[in-house]
């Protein structure tokens, strides 16, 4: 069945969304099943809908996916109800979208939601919700273990009641986001002109340690960081009939990960690195050739994230001459930290206040990491219009990322109306 049959029957289309895509979770730049199903729904809804090079840069994609991982993803995704269609417009893994719905003249209000799923392999306790309710992820080795999929369903189901609203200016532009969980979407899409002529922008996230029933009206703590792909290459030899031959990349990387966590702290500022992959080796008797491997740096502060970037390579090159090897260091991403318009987070407040569900709005609260939103969120600011990301407060049973994280459902209609209120506020004409 299309979204659009499936939410016609139903009285809760977040939630029903949410389960549709849980079950068929998908990761960067892959998300075929999941952007054709949103865009078909749109479409429907009378969006002017546009996706693939007409609102994403290609050139500036990092790392896309091979034509292999393309052709699978989109045989997946037939296979699992999406939109032949709509996938043909999004070429070379360019799954973003962006949907115009204009009432008149006046303000450009929009919305981002992220759609991509994690490498993660969903948990088969039966006391998992998704398991004992049957919408556990169908695809192996993947699961949506951060609260996409109901960042979706808030997105579709804020569609579905903005385009039925009466009495409203302006033009409401929902944006669905690629590979946040990489920090690889937003880049291309503000390249390719996803938030130009937005007034207005925000961005929520669900969880974040905030309980069911809270609003943070700013998230703060946005980290900048860095992420970068390292290759040591030595050269192969017989581990005990000519050791010293060999020029050993495993050694070369097991020094430099050993170093990287022991980079000094930087007084006065809060400072992350997590070696999250060392590849390397064939066999037990072969010096290795070469090491692979992937490393990530944060801090809260921009001189703090330069030190550590600067530490890093310092420390990849001392390694890779220790052991007579040659390295190659490719930065995959950048984040920088973010800062709300006070304007948009006094609107997030005002709205929240009073919504049925909402027992609390605080002030602000950390979101412990990173969103590469804070690109589209920098860019309208730039160009003179205010933008805001906030926490919608969802009790878990397991940190993010976890095989066994879900969220709350129920705070899902909290989503669609926080936003629809902010959108109603500002799209509704003043007499």
């Amino acid at each position: 069945m299309t979204l659009a049959e499936m939410i016609a029957a139903s009285n809760a289309p977040a939630v029903l969304v949410r389960r549709d895509l849980h079950r068929y979770p998908e990761t960067a730049f892959l998300e075929y099943r999941t952007a054709s199903r949103i865009a078909a729904y749109l479409d429907h809804l009378g969006f002017a809908v546009r996706t693939g090079r007409e609102i994403m840069d290609a050139e500036i994609v990092i790392d896309p996916p091979s034509r292999e991982q393309i052709e699978d993803a989109k045989r997946l995704a037939l296979a699992a109800g999406g939109d032949a269609a709509w996938m043909e417009r999004m070429p070379d893994g360019l799954t973003g979208i962006v949907a115009d719905y204009r009432f008149g003249d006046g303000p450009t209000v929009a919305f981002r939601f992220d759609m991509d799923a994690l490498p993660v392999s969903e948990t088969e306790a039966e006391a998992h919700r998704p398991n004992a309710e049957d919408h556990r992820s169908r695809f192996a080795g993947r699961m949506h273990a951060c609260g996409h999929d109901g960042h979706v369903g808030i997105g579709l189901a804020l569609a579905r009641r903005l385009a039925q609203e009466k009495g409203l200016d302006g033009t409401l532009r929902l944006i669905f986001q690629p590979a946040e969980e990489s920090a690889r979407g937003a880049a291309p899409m503000v390249a390719g002109g996803a938030v130009e002529g937005v007034d207005h922008l925000f961005v929520g996230h669900l969880g974040c340690l905030l309980p069911s029933g809270k609003v943070a009206a700013s998230a703060v703590g946005f980290l900048f960081s860095s992420r970068f792909a390292v290759t040591f290459r030595g050269a192969v030899a017989h581990a005990a009939m000519g050791p010293q031959e060999g020029r050993n990349a495993l050694l070369a990387g097991a020094s430099a990960a050993l170093g990287l966590h022991g980079i000094s702290r930087f007084s006065g500022a809060e400072t992350f690195v997590n070696v999250g992959v060392l590849r390397a080796g064939t066999a037990f008797n072969i010096i290795a050739d070469t090491c692979e491997m992937l490393v990530e740096v944060r801090a809260n502060s921009h001189a703090a994230h330069d030190y550590m970037v600067e530490r890093l390579h310092a420390v990849i090159e001392g390694a890779a001459a220790m052991h007579q090897c040659a390295v190659d260091t490719v930065r995959k991403s950048h984040m920088p930290g973010n800062e709300n318009s006070p304007e948009a987070v006094a609107l997030i407040a005002d709205v929240a206040t009073g919504l049925p569900g909402v027992t609390e709005v605080l002030p602000e609260w950390s979101i412990g990491g990173g969103d590469d939103a804070c690109l589209m969120i920098r860019r309208v600011r730039e160009t003179g219009g205010t933008a805001a990301y906030c926490i919608i407060g969802s009790d878990i049973p397991a940190v993010h990322h976890a095989a066994d994280f879900d969220i709350d459902e129920n705070t899902l209609e909290t989503g669609v109306a926080l936003f629809a209120g902010v959108a109603q506020r500002l799209l509704r004409p003043r007499g």
